[in-house]
């Protein structure tokens, strides 16, 4: 049995609270019958999906619980999704992901209902409704959990396998390096189909045996006021900004209370994206301390962070966590000196198995075992890992999302004035980065693509998250002999214009 199960059947003795909604409050021990009802009626009479990947549009909360440790408890593979994809993104991941079985919640049933010919459609409340056949889980360390998506630079999102190690032992590590107790209360607002809100935030606290207050989103009142009840809060650095814009807005009464609400909170960090110095002095000055940076990806999970106690550096992701070793190489792969700059390498039983169905990309992904993080660091005389920024200037970070400007750039293409386009990311303190497309329109065709217009067309074929904030329309692209762009250039020439 994996390390993953076996903890979770532990968990599942104990009567205190577990998950906290506006709607309920559900126990781990109730949460472990749910469970075992849930994984009954997924494998239907079998003795385990072996592997077969099922597919979750699932509100946050217990429902979303039960579906993702129902489907891992029957040997299946869970596939989060969001109910922001638009039906292109959403058709792609399910056939990418070859999945025959969805678990959706009500509010969500139009958007499966495209997917529904020859494909098993279940509700939470079908979940909740079978019965536990009493069949031991059958998984191994190496099996794969979960598949999540993470754009690259080839363009198009891949599914990075996730094994029932990988997300046990990245439970185990964060754990002892932030400190969870069963005491704990973590106020989770994070998106569910990305690992930082649900293998760093969400199962690093259950797994503790610490509850978890659950959001269906991010709501910045709604946060500051959870913050009372919570001791550990975790966001991207747009969390932390929308946090302010809404303190600001406030009533000196009500920012007295958010500050001492906040000022209570045992443990605040941030990760996805670079946390801009001015927001983590702001948090400081506030609450009395930093938020804790560390550095994350979808395929190695949380690899390096600042101390819970100790030195917190603004601006650095701290140190390697235990069983995770790290390199900084220069072009041809040997280490560089201590100050100096080069890709950040990583090494650890927390790392991904590799990519679905993409041999190519899981081979170009690692060298003699090392994972290839693509962002360029520097490790200072106290050992500190510093990010620098991406190898690729066509991987962006925006509002704590990984972005492919590839994969945006091809969804625009689709535009029917769009002649020529390119997009970069400029640095922006609530997004980290700034989504912007530059683009060369047909002929007389303009108009067409004035940033209002062509953001609307856009959010029908991208994820909110994924749409260009701005649009800029140029004569022509700057290019080099062979003809292509010069994306450090589309960059000055954006900053000229804005001059």
């Amino acid at each position: 049995m994996s390390t993953f199960i076996a903890r979770w059947q532990e968990l599942f003795r104990l009567e205190k609270e577990a998950i906290v909604t506006s709607d309920e409050t559900v126990s781990f021990q109730d949460l472990g019958e749910r469970v075992a009802r849930a994984s009954g009626v997924l494998r239907d009479g079998k003795a385990s999906l072996e592997g077969r990947r099922v597919v979750l549009l699932v509100a946050p909360g217990s429902a979303w619980v039960e579906a993702f440790l129902g489907t891992v408890f029957a040997g299946g593979i869970a596939v989060p999704l969001s109910h922001l994809y638009p039906a292109a993104e959403l058709a792609y991941f399910v056939e990418n992901a070859a999945a025959d079985t969805f678990v959706v919640s009500p509010e969500f049933a139009e958007l499966a209902r495209p997917f529904a010919e020859g494909r098993r459609i279940l509700s939470p409340d079908d979940l909740r409704a079978g019965t536990s056949d009493g069949v031991a889980p059958i998984a191994n360390d190496d099996d794969v959990a979960l598949m999540l998506y993470t754009s690259g630079t080839t363009g198009r999102p891949k599914g990075a396998m996730i094994t029932h190690e990988n997300l046990a032992v990245q439970a185990e590590l964060l754990r002892n390096a932030w400190g969870f107790t069963d005491k704990d209360r973590l106020l989770h607002a994070l998106p569910l189909h990305h690992l930082h809100g649900l293998g760093i935030s969400l199962m690093t606290a259950l797994m503790s045996g610490a509850s978890a207050r659950m959001f269906p989103r991010f709501d910045a009142h709604r946060v500051w006021e959870g913050m009372a009840e919570a001791t550990v809060f975790m966001g991207v650095p747009t969390m932390y900004h929308k946090l302010f814009e809404a303190f600001d807005a406030a009533d000196e009464a009500t920012r007295q209370r958010y500050a001492q609400s906040a000022g209570g909170l045992r443990l605040s960090t941030s990760g996805s994206a670079a946390l801009p110095v001015t927001l983590s002095e702001r948090w400081r000055k506030l609450t009395g301390s930093n938020p804790l940076e560390r550095f994350g990806m979808t395929e190695i999970g949380v690899g390096m962070t600042n101390p819970l106690e100790g030195v917190r550096k603004a601006g650095s992701v701290g140190l390697p966590l235990p069983t995770v070793e790290s390199r900084i190489v220069d072009e041809s792969g040997k280490d560089v000196a201590e100050g100096e700059s080069g890709e950040l390498w990583i090494r650890g039983p927390s790392v991904f198995k590799g990519y679905w169905q993409n041999p190519e990309a899981s081979a170009k992904a690692f060298t003699d075992g090392w994972f290839r993080t693509g962002d360029i660091a520097v490790r200072d005389e106290d050992g500190y890992v510093r990010l620098l920024g991406r190898s690729s200037v066509d991987i962006l970070k925006s509002g704590g999302y990984k972005l492919s400007a590839l994969e945006i750039e091809d969804a625009l293409r689709e535009h029917d004035a769009v002649s020529e386009i390119a997009v970069v990311g400029l640095p922006d303190e609530a997004w980290g980065e700034c989504v912007v497309a530059v683009i060369v329109a047909k002929p007389g065709r303009e108009k067409e693509l004035e940033e209002a217009a062509l953001r609307s067309w856009a959010k029908t074929r991208l994820a909110p998250y994924k749409v260009p904030r701005r649009v800029v329309v140029v004569p022509s692209l700057p290019r080099n002999a062979i003809g292509k762009v010069l994306k450090p250039e589309v960059k000055k020439l954006i900053a000229s214009l804005d001059a």
